[in-house]
């Protein structure tokens, strides 16, 4: 049970830490064209991110394969670029139009899981129970993400609710905010 504990600790550390600033963005990019009424669809699309990025963590883990260091952790932040991108064509908000999400959550949470690979690849592998280790990260990684993505459905209910922000304007400022940054950390992190 220690084991798990450390490892809860070491997810949920992963994604409520300024070091995980890429992270954060990339929930907030997700959630960003939501209110609080859809909470189960943002639950699904949070776990969906989990899955994929607990995947690659744990084929990473396993020797499965590996991606060189410095093309993941440019990869991180255009993920996040296409889906503030993709936030800003969304005019309409209905469960269709918006199912790309659940693509992209998976789809870039494995990228985001072979960030993290490299740094608890060594950890794990030393451990002699690995599944409670991945296990015990993975229900912290998703523990953190409900928190971030609740609080960002607050607000965002707060906003449109009660200080009447036009839903639509709201996701264009958020979703762009998130682009600069993101667009920002790419730049820094050019592989060549």
């Amino acid at each position: 049970m220690s084991d798990f504990t450390f490892y809860f600790g070491l997810g949920w550390e992963h994604i409520m830490s300024w070091d995980a600033l890429d992270h954060l963005l990339f929930i907030a990019a997700l959630a960003a064209i939501y209110l609080l009424k859809d909470w189960k669809q943002v639950l699904i699309l949070v776990t969906a991110f989990t899955i994929g990025h607990s995947l690659t963590l744990a084929l990473s883990v396993l020797d499965v394969f590996r991606f060189p260091a410095e093309w993941v952790e440019f990869g991180i932040p255009c993920t996040i670029v296409i889906t503030a991108i993709s936030n800003l064509f969304q005019k309409q908000f209905t469960a269709k139009s918006i199912r790309i999400n659940y693509f992209l959550a998976l789809f870039f949470g494995l990228i985001h899981g072979m960030g993290f690979a490299n740094t608890i690849r060594f950890m794990l592998a030393q451990d002699q129970s690995m599944g409670w280790g991945l296990f015990g990260f993975n229900i912290g990684l998703e523990a953190g993400q409900i928190v971030v993505v609740t609080t960002l459905l607050l607000v965002t209910q707060a906003l449109i609710t009660s200080f009447k922000i036009n839903r639509r304007e709201w996701v264009i400022f958020l979703s762009a905010a998130i682009f600069s940054l993101s667009l920002q950390i790419a730049l820094t992190r050019l592989p060549f």
